[in-house]
């Protein structure tokens, strides 16, 4: 008979949303997981590195085995980060900000994990899409997360129509962000758009000393000024 072979955890661990105290917005189940996991999957190694320490100080850095995680992976490497959870070793995976899969690229990780039959384990932390939909006012019964709006502005004008319609029709709140560098201009843009009636919630800096969350009609937008630039925003839009 062969040994039975047990399969390590992949665990979903959730970060800050930017400077804050860790203990301010994470659980102690954080601190507990990182305490006992060695390999990480993470979009930036130094951040990572950071966290952790911020995290557990007591954490030996030398002893952390790091795979990278972004734009640069190529498909024929997720599988031999997943390779500790099948010689029975846990592993985890972090976001830069917030939950991992969630508007991340750890998704795919996740989806692969259960190809292989490997558990998947979710941890609690800030997820600033549903922190947004909290503080909006909108429907939380019904919402869709849309990600990043087309650059062009032909092409970002009918996008913005198009979930203005959805929005009325399936009365569904609409969430989308941009490049914070790109927040200010992505407002204009809203605001010559949508009709004056629709409401647009701006949700920035979530969780941080200088957290923003208002919700107003866009004609009484028009009247409030607002600096977004360079600040991590969640923007959301309903019309009824």
């Amino acid at each position: 008979m062969k040994p039975i072979t047990f399969k390590g955890k992949l665990y979903l661990i959730p970060t800050t949303l930017g400077e804050v105290a860790p203990e301010d917005v994470l659980p102690q189940t954080v601190k507990r997981a990182i305490d006992f996991i060695t390999d990480y999957i993470v979009e930036n190694e130094k951040t990572a590195r950071k966290f952790i320490k911020q995290i557990h100080p007591e954490k030996a850095q030398p002893s952390l085995r790091i795979s990278l995680l972004n734009k640069h992976t190529e498909e024929r490497e997720y599988a031999a980060m997943l390779q500790p959870c099948l010689e029975g070793k846990n592993v985890g995976l972090m976001s830069e900000a917030g939950c991992p899969g969630v508007a991340d690229p750890g998704a795919v990780i996740v989806k692969l994990a259960h190809e292989k039959g490997i558990q998947v384990v979710p941890l609690v932390g800030p997820s600033s899409i549903l922190l947004a939909m909290m503080g909006s006012g909108m429907n939380g019964q019904s919402f869709a997360f849309n990600g990043y709006l087309p650059i062009d502005k032909s092409e970002k004008k009918a996008a913005l129509k198009n979930l203005e319609r959805l929005s009325f029709e399936k009365n569904q709140a609409q969430l989308f962000i941009e490049t914070p560098y790109r927040n200010n201009k992505l407002l204009e843009d809203i605001l010559q758009a949508l009709q004056n009636s629709t409401r647009l919630c701006i949700a920035t800096d979530i969780t941080l000393p200088t957290e923003y969350i208002k919700t107003l009609t866009i004609n009484d937008w028009k009247k409030t000024k607002v600096d977004l630039h360079n600040r991590p925003t969640i923007f959301i839009i309903q019309k009824s």
